[in-house]
């Protein structure tokens, strides 16, 4: 029984209290009635794709609409090869045929809520790792109708993260505000990328445990993260994404409040 409590109290601590904090924030947020009157437009976040001639790979990410935004981003990855005159989007959709390309601009904004760069890579590394990305993209195991979980997954962020565990090269982890991507299909599921510098246990993707270069220390609760990131020093906190450790540092992540 003791143990029993401690865990609740942990849970409760760790867990509950700063998603519901991210709920309150949200709560006073201006938001879309719904997604008939949010704003889909592009928002200048990425360069004119004729600005540079370069090869160019991307991971956007972007607040999702309704409450579900005070908990999750939605993800997506921008391709453009050497000397095209545009970009080439590929995000996962919860309706018809859910991998979609171009459905949306490059850039666009998500229920009206302005993109951000998760990270980028140009030039001769993008070269080099765009087929891998390609064919990552095509071998998705979830891309059927009714491929679709809006929670614990399959879900957008389950196939951006599947693309990025596929060409571990990239050496990209999606913020822990990406709800799905550490969806695992089975009740136990042990991961671990190639070279081993990320291992990851997981119940079904409602709970789990992972640690590595990439993901540093983190635990896993009905697809809320909690940890530690020591490369990139900052917490993780539900709801809030990352925090930054350093003072000099922006705290946080795009999109939701700095603390």
């Amino acid at each position: 029984m003791r143990f029993f409590k401690r865990t609740l109290l942990f849970i409760t601590l760790v867990f509950i209290l700063p998603a519901f904090a991210s709920l309150a924030w949200w709560a006073m947020q201006d938001r879309p009635g719904s997604w008939r009157s949010a704003d889909w437009s592009a928002s200048g976040v990425l360069p004119q794709a004729t600005d540079d001639p370069r090869t160019a790979i991307y991971v956007m990410a972007a607040r999702t609409g309704g409450m579900k935004g005070a908990l999750s981003v939605h993800s997506w990855l921008v391709l453009k090869r050497a000397g095209a005159s545009s970009y080439d989007r590929y995000d996962k959709v919860g309706w018809g045929s859910p991998v979609r390309r171009n459905a949306y601009p490059a850039d666009g904004r998500w229920y009206s809520n302005t993109p951000y760069v998760v990270a980028a890579i140009t030039g001769e590394e993008a070269e080099r790792l765009m087929p891998q990305v390609e064919a990552a993209i095509a071998s998705y195991p979830f891309s059927q109708h009714g491929d679709y979980g809006i929670w614990p997954g399959p879900n957008s962020n389950s196939f951006t993260a599947h693309v990025l565990r596929s060409v571990p090269d990239l050496d990209i982890a999606l913020p822990p505000t990406a709800v799905g991507r550490d969806y695992r299909p089975g009740l136990f599921t042990f991961d671990h990328t190639p070279d081993w510098s990320d291992v990851q246990v997981s119940l079904g993707g409602l709970a789990g445990i992972a640690a590595g270069l990439r993901s540093g220390f983190e635990l896993h609760f009905l697809g809320l993260v909690a940890g530690l990131d020591l490369r990139h020093p900052a917490l993780k906190v539900p709801g809030f994404g990352r925090v930054e450790l350093w003072p000099s540092a922006t705290a946080g992540e795009q999109g939701q409040p700095a603390t």
